[in-house]
């Protein structure tokens, strides 16, 4: 009974929320976003030219408001390059490169070599979440296994000056997060844009620069 409780007044917040209407109206496949519009528009995050990496894309929001600012128009192609990459399918987007594969393993990392031709990214968007247990140490180690898996990706194909933003959340296990970007980047900043639910724990961490160049 509780359950069904949960589930309804989640359905009466998310037919009620201002940004999935916008989405609905803009194109964009989910109100995420609208996270990364605001993040971007206060850190210039995204500029033409660029090689971005989006990890964990589908359905594809992140992919898409990084190709319309690449184009600045709908249609006749960008200037740079953007490569999705996920597990589950994704709706084709115009100019995004996907790769359907776990990108720890080499035939999705082969097709991305490929596609780079020995060059390296600028900027790595991660919006990628596990399943969450509720239970808090679980869902931490889980947590920091997939940011883990983010800043290994980032440290072997981003170029040093390049940028990594992912999502996080605020409990246990953040403080150890927040600690291995600040050992990993130059300058390491926390964002909670408006378009992220005020109930929910999410953040987002940015690092730039990366710290130990090989």
């Amino acid at each position: 009974m509780a359950k069904n409780k949960l589930n309804k007044n989640w359905l009466h917040d998310h037919i009620n929320d201002p940004y999935v209407k916008l989405a609905q109206k803009e194109g964009y496949r989910a109100r995420a976003a609208y996270k990364l519009k605001e993040i971007d528009e206060d850190e210039k995050l995204i500029r033409p030219g660029q090689i971005i990496v989006d990890l964990g894309s589908t359905p594809g929001s992140w992919s898409q408001y990084a190709r319309n600012k690449l184009s600045g128009q709908s249609g006749g192609g960008i200037n740079g390059m953007i490569i999705g990459l996920d597990m589950l399918p994704m709706e084709p987007i115009a100019d995004v490169h996907f790769i359907l594969g776990d990108f720890r393993e080499e035939q999705p990392m082969g097709e991305l070599e490929r596609l780079l031709a020995g060059r390296k990214v600028d900027l790595v968007l991660s919006d990628m979440a596990p399943n969450l247990s509720g239970i808090a140490t679980a869902d931490a180690a889980r947590i920091e296994h997939i940011i883990d898996l983010a800043l290994e990706f980032t440290e072997k194909n981003m170029k040093p000056s390049g940028s990594l933003l992912v999502k996080c959340f605020n409990g246990t296990g953040y403080n150890e997060i927040l600690h291995k970007f600040r050992q990993t980047f130059k300058t390491v900043s926390s964002k909670k844009p408006k378009a992220s639910r005020d109930k929910s724990s999410e953040i987002f961490l940015l690092g730039k620069v990366l710290k130990n160049i090989q």
